[in-house]
């Protein structure tokens, strides 16, 4: 599935991460990049399994202030983080919606409430089941994996 989204004021890139560890600094690069909007800003994780979505927001996280363990919510679909004073967003929101089959089932847990408060910062694993009710202004970021360290991580326009 092939989908255009505007991104968020960042330069088109690709990267080749070669450790978990240049992948979570990566994505702390990335947020320092990021500032709050008029309604929530949306990062859109696009990739298989093992392509390393959920290692990127833990960096994320990481840069944040999040001391909690990150870990995917596929089961609960959705994981909501306080963030600490001083940050651009109060809140870090992590969706996987990797066992929805559509946008109305996400519209069903509130997500018009939490994309329309400038102050969360959402991360959504697998964006493609739900591409009909995402806003257009989320930046994509596609992942793909290379092998057992390497990841090509692309974003922008």
């Amino acid at each position: 599935i092939s989908i255009s989204f505007s991104c968020v004021k960042l330069i088109n890139m690709e990267i080749i991460t070669k450790s978990l560890r240049e992948t979570k600094n990566l994505a702390k690069d990335i947020v320092s990049q990021i500032t709050s909007s008029k309604t929530a800003t949306i990062l859109a994780l696009f990739g298989d399994l093992g392509s390393g979505k959920t290692s990127f927001t833990q960096g994320l996280a990481e840069a944040l202030g999040v001391t909690e363990t990150i870990t995917s919510p596929t089961f609960v679909i959705e994981k909501i983080y306080d963030l600490p004073a001083g940050q651009n967003f109060a809140t870090l929101i992590h969706i996987d919606v990797y066992r929805l089959s559509s946008g109305e089932e996400l519209a069903k847990l509130g997500f018009a409430d939490i994309v329309s408060d400038p102050n969360n910062l959402i991360v959504i694993e697998w964006p493609e089941l739900v591409a009909d009710i995402l806003p257009i202004t989320v930046l994509p970021i596609n992942f793909t994996f290379i092998n057992d360290q390497t990841r090509s991580i692309k974003y922008g326009d």
